[in-house]
């Protein structure tokens, strides 16, 4: 296969990072040749990816822009194999995500130890990269940046019930930003990567790549999976690739090798990367050899430190006059529920989504623009909460968390509506809203590799969710003080019994439907020992990921299993970086979109200075 486009620079891959980093280079210095290679499909202007509110949509099962990534069965939970999706197109998550604007703790990048990695080196380009639409003279956000944050199009009230209770039961504060790098414990709005403007998802693929069309020099190849990287006497000099076999499911399967004539930088994700350093030689000496692959450098940190988030949901029935995002989830598309309609409409739709897209295509200010959430905390425990976490988290609070008090033990988040529509059976149709709780600084550690079966390449991955015993307390303690705050706002009718754990009858706990709230101080559920068992078994049967996969090309010491150096250079071999969210020593506090965008901004400096490019980044 002839290729008449020779790059200087090739990304093996074409997820959130990649787009930054080639997008800023394409910027700096227009004749210099970037060539993504991307095994999923565009994202340019697709309804789907560019209105917010068909986020969910791309969990169901059938998704192409998607890679399912399916776990080893584990004793810890239940035996069940645990699924790990994953972007699968240009701007990889950026382009599928929930859009949730989340940032670390400062101190997380502090934690790293990694020299050109901490906060001071970072903020400046967290700054760079945004422009933050929701306040203004905030002296850790930026406001000339590719990437737009903002409240979405419409106000979801419910969520303002959310915080009440929360500010008054829960009794913690209230503020307007807890994104600044250090607050935590505190309700908050909560933003999204959403331009206030357009009503569109900011996406990476749009923010740095497709908005540089008319540079002939940047290209993009869809449809084209990278297998490994080429090597001559351990410099990278190209990639091969093939055509993909999901975008591309009638085309020539055959390899072909596109030539680099200054940089190859792998750029899979955590799944992706090193799939391609392990199929390139590049990894542990059991892995390889099990593959049939010849190792080319020994480095066993390649696949190894798998983190994520763990994740839980419940579902709870709302009142028939609350407007909630399930007439548009649910696929009605008149957003009209029982005899109320939303404010902006005098009559009922004849048409699904008419005027709703009219608006948003009009000033954004739609529904259409919302990914179903405007609420949400960093919750840390009170001494109160922490001595119902009992022993087994103890350890864990005194060495990790007890001297951080910027460090969140979990995020606690409202889903006006029946988010998770495409992937758990259908509900009759009706207003619901979910309590999203996911716990950060998992203990536990797991693994992806490459395996063959019956001669035929498929995925080693063992998330480790729940391995370390203190990982599921954060997630039981979640539930109970959702519950309690969802049962006091006005707008609550009780649990959906089949998406919550099957307390016995007799039990205080007994989910079912109610008439309305309890009394803002009345007294907490009573949960009996048996009903603390289901509750752990309920998380073990369906803690789920965060799409938050990370660490699995760790930049560490070689010695210390490390993968890259801090310049992001794949040890053992030059001329080949990695730069995407499998770099990340440490697990981070925060929706991942955020430090891939900035890991981008730091690999297009890193990669301007070693090819000496005149420019300022």
């Amino acid at each position: 296969m002839s290729q008449p486009f020779s790059p200087d620079i090739i990304f093996a891959g074409g997820g959130a990072t990649a787009c930054v980093a080639a997008g800023r280079l394409a910027a700096c210095d227009p004749s210099l040749k970037i060539l993504i290679l991307e095994g999923g499909q565009h994202t340019l202007n697709k309804d789907s990816v560019v209105q917010p509110y068909q986020c969910p949509s791309h969990l169901a099962p059938t998704s192409t822009m998607m890679t399912f990534n399916i776990g080893n069965p584990s004793q810890n939970l239940n035996g069940r194999k645990p699924i790990v999706q994953c972007g699968r197109c240009v701007g990889g998550g950026s382009s599928v995500n929930f859009m949730m604007y989340n940032r670390s703790p400062a101190s997380d990048f502090d934690d790293w130890g990694v020299h050109g990695w901490r906060s001071e080196d970072l903020i400046p380009l967290m700054k760079k990269l945004e422009t933050y639409q929701a306040k203004p003279d905030s002296p850790t956000h930026g406001y000339s940046g590719p990437i737009k944050v903002s409240r979405g199009g419409r106000e979801l009230t419910v969520c303002n019930e959310f915080i009440k209770v929360g500010i008054t039961y829960h009794g913690r504060k209230f503020a307007e930003d807890t994104d600044d790098l250090e607050t935590c414990n505190t309700y908050s709005p909560l933003l999204k990567y959403i331009n206030e403007t357009t009503g569109r998802r900011s996406d990476a693929a749009s923010s740095y790549v497709y908005n540089q069309a008319h540079n002939t020099n940047l290209q993009v190849w869809v449809g084209k999976r990278v297998t490994r990287v080429i090597f001559a006497d351990k410099r990278a000099v190209g990639v091969e690739f093939i055509n993909d076999p999901i975008s591309c499911p009638d085309a020539d399967p055959s390899p072909s090798i596109v030539k680099a004539s200054r940089l190859v930088v792998v750029a899979g994700g955590a799944f992706g990367s090193p799939a391609i350093l392990e199929r390139s030689g590049i990894g542990a000496k059991a892995v390889l050899e099990r593959c049939g692959i010849t190792q080319l450098v020994d480095l066993p940190g390649v696949g190894e430190n798998y983190q994520d988030h763990n994740s839980a949901f419940a579902t709870y029935f709302s009142a028939d006059d609350i407007v909630t995002m399930d007439p548009l989830w649910s696929g009605d598309g008149s957003v009209v529920q029982g005899k109320h309609a939303l404010a902006v409409f005098q009559i009922p739709l004849k048409h699904p989504n008419a005027e709703e897209l009219a608006q948003w295509k009009i000033d954004s200010k739609s529904f259409i623009a919302q990914n179903g959430s405007d609420a949400k905390i960093k919750w840390r425990p009170d001494e109160e909460e922490l001595k119902t976490m009992g022993p087994a988290f103890q350890p864990r609070w005194n060495e990790f968390f007890r001297d951080h008090p910027d460090r969140a033990v979990a995020i606690f988040i409202i889903f006006a509506g029946n988010s998770g529509e495409p992937i758990l059976p259908i509900l009759p149709r009706r207003n619901y809203f979910i309590a999203c709780y996911f716990s950060l600084y998992a203990a536990s550690i797991g693994s992806v590799h490459i395996k063959l079966e019956n001669g035929r390449e498929t995925i080693d991955f063992t998330p480790g969710y729940l391995n370390d015993p203190s990982d599921i307390v954060p997630l039981n303690v979640g539930y109970k003080r959702m519950r309690e705050i969802f049962r006091r706002m006005p707008s609550y009718r009780g649990e959906v019994a089949a998406r919550h754990p099957p307390f016995p009858q007799g039990s205080a706990a007994v989910c079912k439907e109610m008439t309305g709230p309890v009394e803002l101080y009345a007294p907490d559920i009573i949960y009996s020992a048996e009903d603390d068992k289901v509750i752990d078994t309920f998380h073990r049967e369906n803690v789920s990921t965060t799409w938050h996969s990370l660490g699995t090309c760790a930049m560490k010491p070689r010695v210390d299993n490390g993968v890259v150096d801090p310049r992001l250079n794949v040890y053992g071999v030059t001329n080949l970086k990695v730069a995407d969210m499998s770099i990340v020593p440490k697990n981070v506090g925060t929706n991942t979109y955020s430090t891939a965008l900035v890991i981008g901004e730091k690999a297009a400096m890193i990669i301007a200075e070693d090819l000496s490019l005149v420019c300022r980044l």
